[in-house]
């Protein structure tokens, strides 16, 4: 029991050092694993016991006998069906010519090229390298995020680096199970025929049994046969069902099932998906808190004593240093990417979570069928995994100022609220070649940005999913435009450190543009105007135009001017160069310099 618990615990304060230190969460779970499983064993404990003991002899422990690889296995189920869900195929054509190659002959790349280094570097048969190869393609967002979350690039450079770690997720765990099923179903020996038919079996019943149930599943959360409280466990039950069943049918097809389930729901129209992503989320960080330390504590010393030595630095070098360049290379030919952003991406590829678990998984399994080779399958991909986000999250910040792709002042805007005022603002700052952002929780506000060719996020500002996406990191500049004053000081307080480094703003409230003598440092545009005020131009003069400023009088003439009048609001000061400058509330100290004119909302004026 106290065991259980103290996995558990040990998991979620994981997870916190995680994201307290703003690294990927299975740094620190694998780290705790191997502390209290074989450095506890081999150093710590008088009776050469592991402080943590998912398997003894085979026989005691948490996990006696075959209980800790039915655990892991349903646990990777969910894990992988989870990631099946975050595959979109429209993303995978809209994306980009880049990242489409990086996960098709990126993947290639690794696939061979880090098959023919272990082979050749630790004599391991084909079938083992192959395997090892297949489980290393996957990147994954899980650690791509926290190590990019604070690095200031390039949009494109971070976009390109979150969807290949997103979209290949699935995709190398596809390839993976399916090499796994190869080696399974010919059993160590002669390739025959009837390995070749097993083969067939495991693919067919794996995509039939995930696709039929993924519409079964969500005809009936469709029609609501089910109350709205068992909707998540529902599914939960039917990934595990679909899971079990396949495996039935097709032994080792579960797996290929499950991320088939979780791809066609993905990609369904259904209500219910947002809150059923949301859910498998937060179980996932459950098990794996729970897996990765039970995982790294049944590795024996004694198994990694066989990678301590100069073979696995020099295939590790290989994989990062060669491989990946190559495909980085390969895949952004003839791109829009600079020398030094593809060089970047090249050092960036952390291998994360559904690498070491299903590595852990099949590791297990074919050392279990006697398979050759299968010991080195589970300590050689933690090697990469460890090695690989260690040296990311160590490095990459320096590394990206060492090659100039570390932006120096971030200029992007993130606008939160999409309304009418918003989607015009942000359309007249992206026309001046300002990369803007707008947040809203109202699809159909989003829905009529994207219209307008913005780029465009439905998210709540009270979630923690906003502060972790890396596609912003170019911004620092933040308004809060929306016509709750609550909300808007919340994101004031929020996201004023992430997002707006260089200046944040908010409307501000009624009860502040009544009182003259309240005017906040923040306050965006005008003392004199509100949201509702500012609605209210924008309804009947939806333009936003500009006028040449004189000097700093002209300036203030102008501005006291839009005080007494309803229907002018001063937004911008554009300088003879074309760069924006926001006006805020208080604009005693808006500095004016000559060929500068004043952007406003509103009727025309007259000169």
């Amino acid at each position: 029991m106290i065991e259980l618990a103290g996995i558990i615990i040990l998991g979620i304060l994981a997870q916190w050092v995680a994201w307290k230190l703003k690294i990927p969460a299975i740094l620190p779970l694998i780290l705790i694993g191997l502390l209290v499983g074989p450095i506890a064993a081999e150093f710590l404990s008088e009776d050469g016991t592991k402080w943590i003991e998912p398997i003894w002899n085979g026989k005691e422990g948490l996990f006696p006998g075959e209980s800790l690889f039915y655990f892991v296995s349903l646990a990777i189920s969910i894990i992988l069906f989870e990631g099946g869900l975050t595959l979109k195929l429209n993303e995978i054509k809209n994306v980009g010519p880049v990242i489409t190659k990086l996960i098709t002959i990126g993947s290639v790349v690794t696939f061979f090229g880090a098959a023919m280094a272990a082979y050749y570097i630790f004599n391991l048969s084909w079938q083992i390298s192959f395997l090892f190869s297949a489980l290393i393609i996957v990147t994954g967002p899980t650690v791509i995020t926290p190590i990019l979350r604070n690095i200031p690039l390039k949009k494109d450079v971070s976009a390109v680096l979150k969807w290949e770690g997103i979209l290949i997720d699935p995709i190398g765990a596809l390839v993976a199970v399916l090499v796994f099923e190869f080696i399974s179903v010919e059993g160590g020996g002669e390739f025959t025929k009837t390995a070749l038919v097993e083969f067939a079996k495991i693919v067919l019943f794996g995509f039939t049994f995930g696709f039929t149930f993924a519409h079964a599943l969500n005809f009936i959360i469709n029609k609501k046969w089910v109350p709205h409280y068992l909707l998540n466990v529902l599914a939960l039950a039917s990934v595990l069902g679909v899971f079990v069943l396949s495996d039935t049918f097709a032994h080792e097809s579960g797996l290929l099932a499950v991320v088939v389930m979780g791809m066609v729901l993905g990609n369904s129209n259904s209500p219910y998906l947002k809150e059923l992503l949301y859910f498998k989320e937060s179980l996932s960080v459950l098990l794996i808190s729970i897996l990765f330390i039970l995982l790294s504590a049944n590795i024996n010393f004694e198994d990694l004593l066989l990678i301590y030595n100069w073979k696995t630095a020099l295939l590790f070098a290989i994989v990062v240093f060669i491989i990946r360049p190559i495909g980085v290379f390969l895949s952004t030919y003839n791109s829009s990417l600079k020398l030094n952003e593809k060089i970047f991406i090249s050092w960036v590829g952390p291998r994360g979570i559904v690498a070491a678990g299903i590595a852990s998984l099949f590791g297990l399994k074919l050392a279990k069928n006697g398979v050759s080779g299968a010991e080195y399958i589970t300590p050689l991909v933690f090697m990469i995994v460890l090695g690989t986000v260690l040296l990311n999250a160590t490095t990459a910040r320096i590394f990206a100022k060492l090659i100039g792709v570390f932006l120096t002042k971030s200029e992007g805007i993130l606008i939160v609220g999409a309304s009418k005022i918003s989607r015009l603002i942000g359309h007249y700052l992206e026309s001046n070649g300002r990369h803007v952002v707008l947040i809203d929780s109202n699809q159909n506000n989003i829905n009529k940005a994207r219209e307008l060719g913005l780029e465009a996020i439905n998210s709540d500002v009270y979630s923690d999913k906003l502060a972790d996406n890396i596609e912003l990191n170019d911004v620092g500049y933040l308004m809060a435009l929306t016509a709750n004053s609550e909300i808007n000081n919340y994101v004031i307080d929020k996201f004023k450190n992430q997002f707006g480094e260089n200046g944040t703003f908010r409307l501000v409230s009624t009860t502040e543009m009544k009182d003259e003598q309240s005017n906040p440092k923040e306050g965006l545009f005008s003392h004199t105007n509100d949201y509702n005020s500012l609605n209210k131009v924008a309804n009947n003069y939806p333009s936003i135009n500009e006028i040449k400023l004189e000097s700093k009088e002209h300036f203030e003439r102008l501005i006291e001017r839009t005080e007494n009048d309803e229907e002018i609001v001063p937004l911008f000061i554009k300088n003879k160069m074309g760069v924006l400058e926001i006006i805020p509330s208080n604009n005693k100290n808006v500095k004016i310099a000559e060929g500068a004119s004043l952007i406003y909302l509103g009727k025309l004026i007259k000169v």
